[in-house]
């Protein structure tokens, strides 16, 4: 399954992949379309397998994930990013894994990301906490990885056990997915995925993480093209994820930190990298977080 926002080419290369890579393990591969203008729907309406389904407007990574699920009908939901891409054997190493019976109790799996130099990215997550966001609000995490939540000290060569791996390429089976009930659709796009793994890891089931197994993602992909709004959803998913699973008190600190230090700490980072255009959009994002903030309390945060 996925989703389309504007991808380009991008899209037409990814459901080629995976026609290319089924090995008779894909019998649909469903594209919601988030309105996109760019025309990248049209590129793939046509390929075999393909359901497209058109909402014409954008409705957001979760909602759009949810609606094609609803159409899915196999045991296992895989969501793959526009900008990523299956290799020859992608398919038939995750689904082995995934149908020996020792695996039960995983219900997500990732693997091995591969950028267009061959690189392997370093995106497995820890569950955040207080701590480990505040780390990355001051930047502490530049220096010291292993206070952040992102996994980036360890080198990602080995299969193991992990929180959360990245929804660029998310496979779950199709009944953990309906225990959960899907992605909590408050999260236009950012942490709904982070969301699901807590929420499975609540539930009793895995996540696991095969470096045996690798896929091609870009990296960014279409949110490159709104980087200030890409920031501001960044920033809104953060304060749903902690107000939604931390206590009270701790997402109120982390809350401040986020509101009163980390837009003069991004500001100074960009003062010193001489950019003026990611201070303005650090800027930008953060006047859309606050009007948003000002409309959530005006609807009683309903929004």
């Amino acid at each position: 399954m996925v989703v389309n926002w504007n991808a380009g080419q991008q899209l037409h290369s990814c459901i080629n992949s995976i026609a290319k890579h089924a090995h008779g393990l894909v019998k649909t591969t469903i594209v919601v379309d988030n309105g996109s203008t760019d025309g990248s729907d049209a590129l793939i309406e046509s390929l075999p397998n393909v359901k497209l389904i058109r909402v014409g407007v954008n409705l957001g990574f979760a909602k759009a994930c949810n609606l094609g699920a609803q159409l899915a009908n196999s045991d296992f939901l895989l969501f793959l990013n526009p900008d990523a891409a299956l290799y020859s054997d992608t398919l038939p190493k995750v689904i082995s894994f995934m149908g020996d019976l020792t695996n039960a109790k995983v219900g997500i799996c990732g693997l091995q990301l591969m950028d267009e130099d061959g690189n392997l990215a370093r995106h497995c997550a820890r569950f955040p906490s207080a701590t480990s966001y505040l780390a990355t609000v001051i930047g502490l995490d530049r220096l010291f990885p292993q206070l952040g939540y992102f996994m980036a000290e360890w080198d990602h060569a080995q299969t193991r056990d992990v929180d959360h791996v990245i929804g660029a390429f998310f496979l779950v089976r199709r009944n953990v997915f309906t225990e959960l009930q899907g992605f909590d659709e408050r999260f236009f796009v950012y942490l709904e995925d982070l969301d699901f793994s807590y929420r499975a890891y609540k539930a009793g089931w895995r996540t696991v993480y095969l470096a045996n197994a690798q896929a091609f993602h870009l990296g960014g992909g279409t949110s490159n093209q709104i980087r200030a709004r890409r920031l501001f959803y960044s920033l809104r998913s953060r304060l749903l994820y902690v107000f939604k699973h931390f206590t009270k008190s701790r997402a109120l600190v982390v809350a401040l930190f986020t509101l009163l230090v980390e837009p003069l700490s991004r500001t100074g980072l960009a003062l010193a990298h001489r950019s003026a255009l990611s201070i303005k959009e650090t800027w930008v994002a953060y006047g859309m977080l606050g009007g948003w903030l000002v409309r959530r309390a005006l609807k009683g945060g309903a929004e």
